[in-house]
């Protein structure tokens, strides 16, 4: 199955949580809490799911928050975090957490991980001074990244800079705002998603398939 391209907010609708991070969205899905298409506004809104779907659901989640990953993708973290000592939700939770789109999106450079992983793949972002242009890049501790010199007048970049609450920056990475630079200074430990997700129930739902 390919990355999903279409409308952020259809997204949302379809699982029924905000996980486009788009501003407007949580307005959107209070107004239209049903699932997009012809056949979304039915009595009794969202019908109840299996304990397949149940799960599938939450990988579905998962998946769409860090910006619609494919499923080959996605599997092989999941297979990755299944062989590594640890837990292996928060394994995989972590290995999510060290791509370089989610790493520019903490950092408040980009609104979404979508925008980030635009702005990565055109050659705006820098690790350790040289240009990276792949969105899963993984940021091991230590890395700087920074705006490219010459992509620092971006208006959109600016305003999501100036917007930046130092307070929500993650405690593994460290921001200086002034200079378009952050640091991954530690690994990612208490991890806290944008949406609650069972990450049990994901794991049951690839020791079933």
């Amino acid at each position: 199955m390919g990355r999903y391209i279409g409308p952020q907010v259809k997204g949302d609708r379809r699982l029924g949580v905000v996980v486009s991070g788009k501003k407007g969205a949580p307005k959107t899905l209070a107004r239209r809490n049903f699932p997009p298409g012809q056949h979304g506004r039915v009595k009794g809104r969202r019908r109840k799911l299996t304990e397949y779907g149940v799960r599938l659901l939450e990988k579905q989640k998962l998946k769409f928050l860090y910006g619609g990953l494919r499923e080959k993708q996605f599997k092989r973290y999941f297979d990755e975090a299944s062989r590594s000592k640890g837990n292996t939700g928060q394994v995989l939770l972590q290995l999510l957490e060290r791509r370089l789109d989610n790493v520019v999106y903490r950092l408040g450079f980009a609104a979404t991980r979508r925008q980030a992983r635009q702005w990565i793949s055109h050659g705006h972002f820098l690790i350790n001074g040289k240009k990276v242009n792949i969105p899963s890049y993984r940021v091991e501790v230590g890395d700087v990244i920074e705006v490219k010199p010459t992509s620092r007048d971006i208006p959109q970049l600016i305003g999501n800079i100036q917007d930046i609450d130092p307070r929500s920056i993650p405690s593994w990475l460290e921001l200086d705002k002034e200079n378009f630079k952050g640091k991954v200074i530690d690994l990612p430990r208490d991890i806290e998603l944008e949406i609650p997700i069972n990450l049990q129930y994901i794991i049951e739902f690839y020791s079933r398939v």
